[in-house]
């Protein structure tokens, strides 16, 4: 049997298998376009979110923690944080207060940020906006 590899056949898989992946790419595109509207369940953006948010990158929270998936690996994801809380933000708040002024030796501990009350509800309410973001299943467990 002479298998001969010319260039129409060459031409051929070529075109074939580009037409396959634009027709792909055009179904996934499609799928996901109406797909979105079903995953946007946001609420509006407050001042308050807004000013956790600009807290968040102020201190660097994500050269340590994940959020949503993005981040550093060092500390817990934080996407949902709010509900492994139990849906409280005084107790996010308890939590980032708590938090040893050196550090805790030996361990590698969040480290006492001084915050103010308007700080600690404005970072506590950014996190429970992001909780409420729809992630489809992302983290895939509650303990981030």
């Amino acid at each position: 049997m002479n298998e001969v590899f010319t260039k129409s056949m060459a031409r051929n898989i070529f075109y074939g298998g580009s037409l396959f992946f634009i027709l792909l790419f055009l179904g996934l595109t499609f799928d996901t376009t109406r797909q979105l509207p079903k995953l946007d369940n946001r609420q509006a953006i407050t001042d308050k979110v807004a000013l956790g948010k600009a807290l968040w990158e102020e201190n660097n929270c994500i050269g340590c923690h994940t959020l949503l998936g993005e981040g550093a690996y060092f500390a817990p994801e934080l996407g949902n944080i709010y509900k492994r809380f139990g849906n409280n933000k005084a107790a996010i708040k308890g939590f980032i207060m708590s938090r040893p002024k050196d550090g805790i030796p030996g361990r590698r501990s969040m480290p006492q940020f001084n915050f103010t009350d308007e700080e600690l509800d404005a970072i506590a309410e950014f996190l429970k906006y992001s909780s409420e973001i729809n992630t489809a299943g992302w983290p895939p467990n509650i303990q981030g």
